[in-house]
């Protein structure tokens, strides 16, 4: 594997720092990146963006100390290829291989093994912070850690308060397979207690869980994915080709992947919205190309449709009511689980719905879950059909309402609609407005309420 190099970074940084300059007072500051994953409508600009070329790889290894040095911009498919010849991979590696190490840590990001390893940041041993003053700043974890505010309220900034322009990560060794149990519950009171005890012991039925995540497909039809890390081989499924892998969970009740398919076992259909497109459809899966399968390709042709408004033209002929799209991955806590999804079934209706279980291993104020305490995270990615009312989101604010009743928050990559006072409560406004006033005195970065809620 290239390793980008502590030279060629030191230049990329120079580089950054130059196109900075650039951008005149009073312009906003965004990235010059062609790659999104976040669902939000920003605010049209033709200022130039922040040069971040160069920054997209991995600087260096310690197989020995399991760590890496990794630029902000770099992909976790990217990392993933540079960690696994290690037999290393990072604690957390979000479901889509385009999720940068900087946006999962700023934006935050969460996958199987969030029960037992939090969320990404939380394995992030120090990271250098480009600032809204210009300036690159070296911050690792308090109470002794150098510029330990900025560090502690970066996760779930958005940007915010800086860019991520080097991360040192910890590193968890795995063997080359996993095997997987998909186990059905009929009962939510039941799933949300077996989630919660093997969170606690990380064993279900006297097996080893390494990892797991599920999917409620209908009312009554629940299942739990349960991942244990293997050194045994054996014939591996592959769901990259004709096979989709959500189908399988329905249909088999063991499987066997490699470590790095299991990985991606989600990027390939987008969990299960390629269907979206066709692909799933068995005559178009054999014409369209292997290397457009994949989360980034479909992301794309979702953003032409809407510069084009395609789907939205197609419904009119169709007679159909105006479509919300409802994007949205958010946190209850795991005894209210039952409670989110039997609403969520009568409100909105949209299925399949990811479920993932996480916890924060210590406090972050600026995505306050209680430490310790189990989340479910419920993702849910589509359209309803609601009439002329789709342009003000009513579903997705009936779900923000919802989930901030039941003592849960709500990822922020997509559209969010608090007003400013619930808003600071939620995300602690007066401590992240003290950190940006610190580290940006000039306020040149957007802040996140302007980011997340007037779309900035």
């Amino acid at each position: 594997m290239d390793l980008r190099g502590w030279g060629a970074h030191g230049a990329a940084v120079e580089r950054l720092r130059a196109s900075y300059a650039a951008i005149p007072a009073g312009a906003p500051v965004r990235l010059a990146k062609k790659t999104s994953n976040l669902f939000r409508p920003r605010a049209a600009t033709s200022a130039p963006g922040l040069d971040v070329s160069g920054l997209d790889g991995v600087i260096a290894i310690d197989p020995v100390a399991r760590t890496a040095d990794v630029q902000g911009m770099c992909t976790y498919e990217d990392l993933v290829d540079a960690t696994l010849p290690h037999g290393l991979i990072p604690y957390v590696v979000p479901q889509l291989r385009t999720i940068t190490l900087g946006g999962a840590v700023t934006g935050l990001g969460i996958e199987s093994t969030s029960f037992r390893n939090g969320l990404p940041h939380e394995s992030v041993l120090e990271m250098d912070v480009f600032t809204g003053a210009g300036e690159v700043v070296t911050c690792s974890p308090g109470p002794d850690g150098e510029h330990s505010d900025l560090f502690d309220a970066f996760p779930n900034s958005y940007g915010s308060l800086g860019y991520a322009t080097r991360l040192r990560i910890a590193l968890e060794p795995v063997p080359g397979h996993v095997a997987l149990r998909h186990v059905r519950f009929d009962d939510l009171g039941l799933l949300s207690k077996t989630i919660a005890e093997i969170a606690e012991t990380s064993l279900y039925d006297g097996e080893r869980v390494d990892a797991f995540d599920g999917v409620a497909f209908e009312p009554g039809e629940y299942y739990l994915s349960l991942a244990r890390w293997s050194d045994e081989g054996g014939p591996t499924s592959d769901y990259t080709g004709m096979d989709i892998y959500y189908r399988s969970i329905q249909g088999r009740e063991t499987d066997l992947l490699t470590m790095y398919d299991y990985l991606w076992r989600w990027d390939t259909d987008w969990f299960w919205c390629s269907g979206a497109f066709g692909v799933q459809n068995p005559r178009v899966r054999r014409l369209w190309p292997k290397r457009w399968r994949r989360s980034d390709v479909y992301h794309k042709l979702i953003g032409l449709d809407r510069r084009i408004g395609f789907a939205d033209w197609l419904d009119r002929r169709q007679g159909k009511p105006l479509r919300e799209r409802v994007i949205q991955d958010i946190e209850v806590p795991v005894e209210r689980l039952p409670d989110f999804l039997e609403w969520f079934d009568e409100a909105v209706g949209m299925r399949p719905v990811w479920l993932c279980p996480c916890k924060a291993l210590r406090d972050w104020p600026t995505y306050p879950l209680e430490k310790d305490h189990l989340y479910v995270n419920a993702g849910f990615w589509g359209t309803v059909h609601v009439g002329p009312d789709a342009l003000d989101g009513p579903r997705n604010r009936a779900i923000e309402a919802t989930v901030h009743e039941l003592g849960g928050h709500k990822s922020l990559y997509s559209e969010a609609f608090y007003d400013r006072d619930t808003f600071d409560d939620l995300y602690d406004g007066a401590n992240l407005a003290a950190v940006k006033g610190r580290y940006d005195p000039e306020d040149r970065l957007t802040s996140l309420y302007d980011k997340a809620v007037k779309r900035q």
